[in-house]
């Protein structure tokens, strides 16, 4: 019967977090060989253990680097080398990223198509790459096909031959191919898998990656979220990667439930030494109804919005980043069904403008069927307002895109003056408030 190596996984452990190891006799703690040979050598610590399978491990910190204070010395702001952004100001050499967002908003189909957007060197989301970078997208939660169908689901939908991501874009599974730079011990605490680092620098460096999407963050480590202390050292530890690599390195995290409210990147599941570690952090939420009434779309779960920061201090809906996911058929399937799988692709949107296509002599064709009776500023009366606008224009008030572009429209001419506010009585003798064409 084989005996069990007890003790042997905490030594190689201890081993890849810089300690040099001995076995030890279990009962007493004495090593059981000169301390001289201790070592960190994993080859050398897995022979040991089979040499005594019962033995505890005795572990020799590694010594403290010398710290040395470096005097300061003036350099001319003119020969700095400048900040390299890869994408937008979003994306930097040396830094690390992240996108915060609850399940099934979009942040997994928005980074796939920003990776080959970097890849081919092309705008496909509205802005324009630095360069053309080499990028490794890593699902951890997704087979290898599910990537490759949201891939080429992106090249059907831009047009772009596949053949141009060969030698510039890697794709790997977590299902294939597990990326865990640390792990948490109850007796141990948190440490960083040395050997999975190191691993991981060299496949950057020797493919010459510029950017790393980590999707999602959660399955890059075996820590506890609410950890503030080992979520930081996980954090830390991917930014030191991006700096040693000199690569753009960017995170997918997952948001904590809100009750409905909108996201902010303080939203991040588990402690916040992920957003405290990373340079740039932006959070997407779902179109709400109410933005969707204001915007006229049909279907506001297909839109979503991207800010940097904090969403209280975030821009008004108009002002944001828009994005819309749309359905591309890979026409993958039998001739019974031609279209095939139907993936998500996401696509830039812009928030609808009420004045695009409204000119002056429109404003005064709307003046003159307001001027034919009284009109209230509410839109939810029979006389609203809305109402002569939308004939003078000839909109019609049953598309909700045409009914957000009148209630645009009544804002905008209002608090530009062109239209006021004024209180008279109803026929019930009671105070309401009607819009007029100013005098």
């Amino acid at each position: 019967m084989k005996v069990e190596r007890v003790g042997v996984y905490d030594a190689l452990n201890a081993a890849a977090n810089g300690f040099a190891v001995l076995p030890a006799d279990a009962r007493t703690g004495e090593p059981l060989l000169d301390i001289s040979k201790a070592s960190s050598d994993p080859e050398v610590i897995r022979a040991w253990w089979d040499q005594y399978p019962g033995a505890e491990p005795a572990c020799i910190p590694p010594k403290a680097k010398e710290l040395k204070a470096t005097p300061y010395v003036w350099r001319d702001p003119a020969d700095m080398p400048r900040r390299e952004f890869l994408y937008g100001t979003h994306l930097i050499r040396k830094f690390a990223s992240a996108k915060f967002a609850a399940g099934g908003v979009g942040k997994s189909a928005l980074a796939l198509a920003e990776a080959i957007a970097l890849a081919t060197g092309r705008a496909l989301l509205g802005v324009a790459p630095a360069k053309r970078c080499k990028v490794w997208y890593w699902n951890g939660e997704d087979p290898q096909e599910e990537t490759d169908r949201r891939v080429a689901a992106i090249c059907l939908h831009f047009g772009i031959d596949g053949t141009m991501l060969e030698g510039w874009l890697w794709t790997d599974s977590g299902r294939d191919q597990e990326i865990i730079i640390a792990t948490q011990n109850p007796k141990s605490g948190t440490s960083i898998a040395i050997p999975m680092v190191k691993s991981l620098v060299d496949t950057i460096l020797d493919n010459e990656i510029d950017v790393v999407i980590i999707d999602p963050f959660v399955s890059s480590h075996r820590v506890t979220e609410n950890d503030n202390g080992a979520m930081d050292m996980v954090a830390k530890k991917w930014t030191a990667i991006a700096g040693e690599t000199n690569t753009a390195i960017e995170l997918i995290h997952h948001t904590k439930k809100t009750g409905g409210a909108d996201a902010t990147v303080e939203d991040g599941r588990g402690a916040v030494a992920v957003l405290n570690a990373v340079r740039s952090a932006q959070v997407l939420n779902k179109m709400s109804e109410a933005d969707a009434a204001k915007s006229g779309v049909a279907n506001h779960r297909s839109y979503f919005s991207v800010d940097n920061g904090k969403i209280n201090l975030g821009p008004p809906p108009e002002g944001k980043d828009w994005y819309q996911i749309v359905p591309v058929s890979l026409g993958n399937g039998p001739s019974v069904a031609p279209a095939g799988d139907s993936v998500g692709v996401v696509t830039r949107w812009k928030w609808p403008d009420p004045l695009d296509g409204i000119s002056g002599s429109d404003f005064e064709a709307a003046a003159v069927e307001i001027g034919r009776g009284r009109w209230r500023e509410s839109n939810q009366a029979t006389d609203w307002v809305g109402r002569p606008i939308a004939k003078a224009l000839r909109l019609d008030l049953d598309s909700k895109p045409d009914r957000a572009k009148v209630n645009g429209l009544v804002k905008i001419w209002i608090g530009q003056g062109s239209l006021v506010v004024v209180e008279d009585q109803d026929e019930k003798r009671m105070t309401r408030k009607y819009v007029q064409v100013a005098a």
